[in-house]
């Protein structure tokens, strides 16, 4: 509407069509390039992720736990300190015994799979072919979530940042227009109004 609005109007000035043609062009880009770019996004990071959860899914292995006891608790120094509280999870801390798929047994620390934890009771975690605990790995549909989440990222991004150029150049066009009108004024303004002066 903006260009088809200053075509023929006499009193347009060359910065207020190019301000139309670039409000035309940052319309397209939200509407046409923005989209495309996050479409673009979201199919690359979802091809990478959904090869890193098939890579995740051959290397990782659940296998069963038992709890060998509870855990020793924290020093009471590292108990009463604010920003070792904060790091430490929530969940009860068992030491568990496993067997990893190479064969090999381990015993370690691990969050308690129920409340209260029972000497014995079995449950399952995620390992490595050495038993090494990892965690759960990444499955397709939540590869493609977060995929679609990068995209719309992207999009948005994408969207603002023309919108932000847009914004400046607008800008710099209105102070070009105001250092015009200020020499304008300067060679007509002294003469403005006396007699004679052809005004």
């Amino acid at each position: 509407m903006g260009v088809w609005r200053w075509r023929r109007n006499p009193l347009r000035r060359p910065t207020d069509l190019f301000e139309a043609w670039l409000a035309f062009t940052a319309l397209v880009c939200v509407l046409l390039v923005a989209p495309a770019v996050g479409c673009v996004t979201g199919l690359e990071v979802d091809g990478a992720l959904q090869q890193a959860a098939r890579v995740q899914q051959q290397e990782r292995y659940l296998v069963p736990a038992v709890v060998v006891r509870p855990a020793a608790e924290p020093p009471t120094g590292a108990a009463a300190d604010p920003a070792a509280q904060r790091q430490t999870p929530q969940r009860t801390q068992i030491v568990a015994s496993w067997t990893a798929p190479d064969g090999s047994s381990h015993e370690g620390t691990v969050p308690a799979a129920e409340e209260p934890p029972q000497a014995g009771d079995r449950f399952r975690i995620w390992t490595d072919l050495r038993g090494r605990l990892v965690g759960r790995p990444l499955d397709s549909s939540m590869a493609s979530a977060h995929a679609a989440v990068a995209g719309l990222a992207a999009a948005i991004g994408a969207a603002a940042l023309v919108e932000t150029v847009r914004r400046l150049v607008v800008r710099r066009l209105v102070h070009l227009r105001y250092r015009r009108l200020d020499r304008a004024w300067a060679a007509a303004g002294p003469d403005w109004g006396r007699a004679g002066a052809g005004s």
